[in-house]
């Protein structure tokens, strides 16, 4: 994996956000990516946005072929609520495989080194992640601090991709959901004990 110092054609590059929509804050990532995609267009057709959710290995395809990859997650490193972290390049495995993806104990750092196996993988990785206050409350929504940084989040990301010469447009009119139907922040933020029927076996 390198970390080319200069923007050129950018290649397919992979928005990723990971994380469990049914415990708090874990969910972060995901929301970071519903609201890029549902504000935001990029005119480059090999850029995608990406909810991982805990998908664990069955995100090794999309890593494996991407060539620059961002990934958004909540993360847990002792820090106050809310604070930011922006890893980049080879140091990314490290930090994110300190946290699980899935049931399965699958975690980010797997995810990586199987798609270097495979023989792919991205020259370009950059990891944002921001503290999470709770991560134990089933079905609820995001704490706060945590909650305050969607939009800034949202803004880190775009700078990134521009770093790599990717930009984006304001979506103007309805834009399509990432999410599955009540899934989306607002029908999540209105069930405070978190969704009933179908939707509760989100993450």
């Amino acid at each position: 994996m390198t970390d080319p110092a200069s923007p050129d054609t950018a290649g397919p590059t992979l928005v990723l956000g990971i994380g469990n929509l049914l415990w708090a804050d874990e969910g972060f990532g995901v929301r970071v990516v519903e609201a890029l995609a549902e504000g935001w267009t990029f005119d480059d057709p090999e850029v995608t946005v990406m909810d991982g959710g805990t998908q664990g290995l069955y995100l090794v395809q999309y890593v494996t072929e991407a060539r620059n990859l961002l990934v958004v997650d909540a993360v847990d490193y002792g820090r106050p609520p809310g604070d930011t972290v922006i890893v980049r390049g080879a140091e990314v495995p490290r930090f994110a495989g300190l946290r699980k993806l899935s049931l399965h104990q699958t975690g980010f750092q797997e995810v990586m080194a199987a798609a270097e196996l495979l023989g792919g993988g991205p020259e370009r990785v950059t990891l944002i992640g921001v503290q999470a206050g709770d991560l134990e409350t089933w079905g609820g929504p995001l704490t706060p601090p945590v909650r305050a940084r969607l939009a800034p989040t949202v803004d880190l990301v775009l700078a990134e991709l521009a770093t790599w010469g990717i930009t984006a447009r304001q979506t103007t009119g309805a834009a399509p959901e990432l999410l599955a139907p009540g899934l989306g922040l607002a029908a999540w933020e209105a069930h405070p004990t978190g969704p009933t029927g179908p939707a509760g076996g989100a993450g």
